[in-house]
């Protein structure tokens, strides 16, 4: 067994290696052989540490340190003053060079308030290396069940913990693993939906990036409790890391006797396959992902049947998404006791979001459940940058629904959520500041929905597209009050009768921004004004005359020639022909030009 003195933990998740980590561990190679310290100091590609706003990340251990934006430029820094001298680059660390800065990142406000519980060995462990899996209790907890439980008590467990599904539902993952084996079949199947397709999620992707092996665990788990030896993991083909490192897992688990036949020397086998998924929202929904599983077109089926009883190749089925099951090996070692210690009476454990849009740190936060927006926009998030207001967030996907200032201190829970006009939803966090206009927001989430419908039922392959109409007909300045009303009726119609549960509720972004922002809906339609600065059609530009200096800038700048004027007196955009592109007042520098 090797020994070092120190160990550097270089992110190789997606977000760090997109901004050049993998020429970082070239560089630290290069470095530590020429100080003499190659044999003295471990070097390890790991999964996602979380703060992806300040990637690419290097940590040092044992001090904790963690470097924020590294170049390659700052690696012989980091070598020569902290791994030969001992001497903390200050100036690298998250939150710079200040006073206040703390050597151990998991002291900074990022990670205070935080539980790591699906994220435990995301940026800790080398995904790759099956052994440093199994050091952190890896494997530990298939071993427990198939050894020393009967499938009853490991169901009764997963009950006790009152985990709920992390996909977006929340149904009781031990009710649905209950329903599956009580279902008599000759053969049942484990599937995982790591079909991640809500636009700015990347939390089921970087689990499977920093830690794939728990997930094979967990489905082991999930297979010997339904007495299924099956299992097939359902992987979109854009998350080429995630897929590659699933692949070396699965082979390794293979090997050493914990994937395959007889585990642990008892008459339980189970395998698990890979297939990729080619990026269509619908296929994360259960029917459909398994419909797309059997080589079929992913569309939805009807339920009931529901997949307990007839899911996969007609077979009684189980489908858990990739958080859900990061949370089961622990709950199956530490009890469902400890498990309920984090949460909400209604809400159990923790929940991964990720965190996006305009905040300060913008990446991977896990929170226990029962934690208030406020405390993850200002706390964990550092707060909206350039010293605007926090105007709402927006949960749940195209699925989901808008939160306003004014519940900033709800607490994000399943019921919380739903009670509000929101949802859980698989976990993106969309931050808005006042410059947001949420009709556009509505329009924004219906124009995904309506692209990545898969046309099977007419609520949603026709409800979704007129109600995106209506929208576009209030940007544009065209709308009327009627309008709205019908936004309400066809939201209504959809939600009441669209197959599956992506469409029925499709509608939810449009009428949570109608439930807390109607005044903005009214302002499009009878003053025809974006109060955002937003919508194009319903902006002009206009050259305040006490404040024109006659400079001409503008008029040279314009792309299209629509503003007049003599030199030293004041300039006219004619506003037929502006095509509101803002060059005019971006490159006026008296302030003289104003958008309304």
């Amino acid at each position: 067994m090797e020994f070092y003195r120190a160990h550097v933990l270089i992110c190789a998740g997606t977000g760090c290696t997109s901004s050049g980590s993998a020429t970082l561990f070239t560089e630290f190679e290069k470095c530590l052989q020429e100080a003499g310290i190659d044999k003295e100091v471990k070097l390890v590609k790991t999964g996602c540490f979380g703060l992806c706003a300040e990637g690419p990340i290097v940590v040092v251990y044992p001090e904790g340190a963690m470097y924020c934006r590294v170049t390659a430029e700052d690696v012989t820094e980091i070598v020569t003053e902290h791994l030969v001298k001992g001497r903390i680059v200050s100036r690298l660390l998250e939150g710079g060079a200040k006073d206040d800065v703390k050597a151990d990142a998991g002291e900074t406000e990022f990670f205070k308030k935080q539980t790591r519980v699906a994220l435990q060995n995301c940026g800790r462990i080398n995904p790759e290396v099956i052994d440093e899996y199994i050091a952190y209790d890896g494997y530990a907890a298939l071993g427990k069940a198939v050894t020393e439980m009967t499938p009853e008590q490991v169901i009764q467990v997963m009950l006790d913990s009152g985990l709920r599904g992390r996909g977006g539902a929340g149904f009781p993952t031990g009710r649905k693993w209950d329903f599956a084996r009580k279902s008599p079949s000759d053969k049942k199947y484990v599937c995982c939906n790591a079909d991640e397709g809500d636009p700015g999620a990347f939390m089921d992707r970087s689990i499977l990036e920093g830690d794939p092996h728990v997930v094979l665990e967990a489905m082991a788990i999930a297979g010997y409790a339904i007495g299924s030896d099956q299992g097939y993991i359902y992987v979109r083909a854009e998350y080429p890391i995630a897929v590659n490192r699933l692949k070396i897992a699965i082979e390794q688990a293979r090997e050493y006797g914990l994937l395959g036949k007889n585990i642990f020397g008892t008459d339980f086998s189970f395998d698990i396959d890979i297939r990729l998924g080619a990026g269509a929202f619908v296929c994360g929904e259960e029917t459909a992902l398994m419909t797309s599983i059997e080589g079929h077109r992913g569309e939805p089926r009807p339920r009931p049947p529901f997949p307990a009883v007839k899911g996969l190749f007609e077979k009684p089925t189980i489908l858990n998404n990739v958080e859900t099951y990061a949370n089961i090996p622990q709950i199956i070692l530490k009890g469902a006791d400890w498990f309920n210690t984090i949460g909400t009476e209604k809400s159990k454990g923790t929940k991964v979001f990720a965190v996006g849009g305009k905040i300060k740190n913008t990446g991977l936060v896990e929170i226990p459940m029962g934690t208030t927006l406020r405390e993850i926009v200002y706390d964990i998030g550092g707060g909206i940058p350039n010293g605007k207001k926090f105007k709402a967030a927006q949960t749940g996907g195209p699925s989901g629904g808008c939160i306003p200032a004014s519940l900033i201190d709800t607490p994000i829970d399943y019921d919380s959520l739903i009670q509000i006009g929101s949802m859980m939803g698989s976990g993106g966090l969309i931050v808005m500041d006042e410059d947001t206009c949420m009709v556009d927001i509505a329009k924004f989430f219906l124009e995904f929905t309506v692209d990545e419908s898969c046309g099977k039922c007419p609520p949603c392959r026709i409800g979704t597209k007129r109600m995106l109409e209506i929208l576009e007909k209030i940007t544009t300045g065209k709308g009327e009050l009627k309008d709205i009303d019908d936004l309400y009726e066809l939201a209504a119609g959809i939600k009441a009768s669209a197959l599956c549960g992506l469409g029925q509720t499709a509608p939810n972004p449009v009428l949570s921004t109608l439930r807390y922002f109607k005044d903005e809906y009214i302002a499009h339609v009878v003053d025809k004004k974006c109060p955002a600065g937003v919508c194009k059609a319903l902006l002009q530009y206009k050259i305040k005359p006490d404040l024109c200096r006659g400079c001409s800038l503008c008029a040279k700048k314009c792309p299209v020639n629509c503003i007049n004027g003599q030199i030293k007196s004041p300039f006219v955009i004619d506003q037929d022909k502006c095509i509101k592109c803002g060059t005019c007042m971006d490159s006026c520098k008296f302030g003289a030009i104003v958008r309304e």
